[in-house]
């Protein structure tokens, strides 16, 4: 697996899908302020993956979901319930969310996925500490699927983390 982990805007990276890093989908959508990766996807993509994502109903821990991109120009959006009903993510909640996008990226064919750092946000985890644990986390997997892993920031070039 290529891991490369870059500085810059997760809807501008050039990749088959997306991950959002969103809650267990307890509360509807609508109810949520939009904030952080959710509220980006929602001014640029529209709410039209939000609706879809509705329709799944509660997402366990650590689960994973995939919906279409509404506006945006990737072939899949990947929802992942990094945290919990206290907006709190944990080791394991991040663990689960890579391992089970990742799974999911392949059953749907793709070939490359942008991450934002789950839990880091609203989940209230070190963003420092949620990075290395997601890293650990692809360097377990087995699969051809390419990986950006998206810092929020300034666009900075690509460091180049693990290649198999």
């Amino acid at each position: 697996m290529k891991v490369t982990v870059v500085e810059g805007d997760l809807l501008e990276q050039n990749v088959d899908a997306i991950v959002n890093a969103w809650n267990r989908n307890v509360l509807p959508w609508w109810l949520l302020l939009p904030q952080g990766v959710s509220g980006a996807i929602k001014k640029k993509g529209g709410t039209q993956p939000f609706r879809e994502l509705a329709k799944h109903g509660p997402i366990p821990l650590g689960g994973a979901v995939s919906t279409s991109a509404g506006r945006l120009p990737y072939k899949a959006i990947i929802h992942v319930a990094g945290i919990n009903l206290l907006w709190r993510a944990s080791q394991r909640s991040i663990q689960d969310s890579v391992r089970n996008a990742i799974r999911l990226a392949e059953d749907l064919g793709l070939r490359s996925v942008a991450f934002p750092i789950i839990g880091a946000g609203s989940g209230g985890f070190n963003r420092a500490e949620a990075e290395r644990i997601m890293l650990e986390t692809f360097a377990e997997l087995a699969s051809e699927i390419e990986v950006v892993v998206v810092r929020y920031g300034k666009p900075t070039s690509p460091q180049q983390v693990r290649d198999e």
